[in-house]
């Protein structure tokens, strides 16, 4: 399966693990563009990944909601939807909910992180 087949189509472009309707949108098709936004957003997950397990909840809840838009920016609508349940998580002080979103949200980001390093690897 090659990288683009990760990122999904334009015939089915939420059935990928990234848009790729949604991210060709945002970069106007520039190749160049999309893999510097996709390098930006792996980088920025690494670092929101390390401040979400601070335990800190204002820490955590403000990752949560960078990383919703991040996600937003690029098409990974499922860590997104992660990044919201975290977020709502927090603000409701239910530590088990916390625990279990940021789990999903680890595991999501790091689907699409294998994702992007795919595609990137395909734009050699």
């Amino acid at each position: 399966m090659s990288g683009s087949d990760l990122l999904g189509n334009g015939s089915d472009s939420q059935s990928g693990i990234i848009d790729e309707a949604h991210l060709k949108r945002m970069t106007l098709g520039d190749r160049g563009l999309e893999r510097e936004l996709l390098n930006i957003f792996v980088r920025q997950s690494a670092t929101i990944l390390d401040r979400v397990v601070s335990h800190d909840p204002v820490a955590t809840k403000a990752a949560a909601h960078t990383m919703i838009g991040s996600a937003r920016g690029i098409g990974a609508w499922r860590v997104a939807t992660a990044a919201e349940q975290l977020e709502r998580a927090v603000g409701q002080g239910d530590e088990e909910s916390v625990d279990e979103a940021i789990a999903a949200l680890k595991s999501a980001s790091a689907e699409v992180s294998a994702a992007i390093a795919a595609r990137i690897s395909d734009y050699a």
